[in-house]
């Protein structure tokens, strides 16, 4: 609950400086929010010349079809590590320079205000002017998280509030006509992590090909299931910027607007583990514990989005189980806040 908080109130504070940001507060946030930029689009872009590599090997037969895939979902795990692990360090610099705007460390100049630009949009020849007709952006998204059942919310099993989830990523966003607004292609790469906290002292237990939620024999302070996902989100957007006209040319601008995107995503499972926390004679113990829990191997869902500018209401629903073989099927289903910096 912790670092959900950090997470919430980083979002608002993002989201209230895009508005009244001042310059100093401004150029660091921007520095650190493009330092985050800068590992994805990197260690994606190893991950890429690393599975070519594999492909070579097996064109030219030094490896079977079998092997391929599990080099390819090993490199693909480790380099999601290596992302979480960089964010993370990015992340911790946006923590502090949260704390020292609310403790006021940062200097403010009353006289000046600024608008936040994360970055200045270009020129290219597939623009009349303005954005380019392709623009990225940071994504950021967080908010509640749970399980369905045949249509039904499993509240009952898993703490409604404590349960969340959140992700981030870069995006891709395409104007899909030269000399029209309205239709974009949203596509790129994304780290989501979703979590259930379970009821009534519970915690999974894997039996055989079942894994199964019972009652924890020790008093729990707390009972955490986290997945860890690398995923290719794709949306058909609908921006309802209205482009403006100087001179008989028209100005194309994105995320001005109301705005509504519909798709959905597909990827890896990459970690999965238990938290549980207790106490015991006074001491508090921690234990995390790291297995595939039976989680399936891959993820494919629906997503939606909607709002005005950067912010949007978000959505997101898993179509095959959490888990392979369970006689019960649990689908993950998301909601929450999302923030596209351009």
């Amino acid at each position: 609950m912790k670092n959900f908080t950090i997470y919430l109130v980083i979002l608002v504070f993002l989201f209230v400086s895009k508005v009244l940001g001042q310059e100093t507060f401004e150029s660091r946030a921007k520095q650190i929010a493009n330092k985050i930029e800068k590992i994805t689009k990197e260690e994606k872009e190893t991950l890429k010349q690393e599975i070519e590599a594999v492909n070579v090997q097996l064109s030219e037969g030094k490896i079977t079809q079998e092997q391929a895939d599990k080099r390819k979902k090993e490199l693909a795990e480790a380099r999601a590590v290596i992302i979480e692990e960089k964010v993370t360090l990015a992340q911790n610099e946006l923590n502090d320079l949260v704390q020292q705007k609310v403790d006021g460390k940062i200097k403010e100049d009353s006289s000046r205000v600024y608008m936040i630009r994360w970055k200045s949009p270009k020129r290219d020849k597939d623009s009349i002017h303005g954005e380019k007709r392709t623009t990225s952006q940071f994504v950021f998204a967080m908010g509640l998280n749970n399980t369905m059942v045949d249509g039904k919310l499993q509240d009952s099993n898993y703490r409604f509030m404590g349960s969340h989830f959140y992700e981030w990523g870069i995006t891709y966003n395409s104007r899909l006509m030269k000399n029209d607004n309205l239709l974009h292609a949203k596509y790129g790469l994304s780290l989501m992590y979703n979590n259930i906290r379970p009821t009534e002292n519970r915690s999974f237990v894997v039996n055989g090909d079942q894994t199964d939620l019972v009652e924890n024999p020790v008093h729990l302070t707390e009972s955490r299931f986290r997945n860890v996902y690398l995923a290719a989100p794709v949306h058909l957007e609908f921006d309802f910027t209205k482009a403006r006209e100087s001179n008989g040319k028209k100005y194309f601008k994105t995320h001005k607007s109301f705005r509504f995107g519909v798709g959905g995503y597909a990827g890896i499972n990459v970690k999965s583990k238990q938290i549980l926390k207790f106490e015991e004679d006074d001491l508090k113990y921690k234990t995390t514990i790291k297995g595939d829990y039976n989680v399936n191997n891959f993820i494919y869902g629906l997503s939606s989005y909607i709002g005005y500018r950067e912010l949007s209401l978000y959505f997101k629903y898993d179509l095959n189980p959490i888990f392979q073989d369970n006689l019960t099927k649990e689908n993950n289903v998301s909601l929450g806040l999302r923030l596209d910096l351009n």
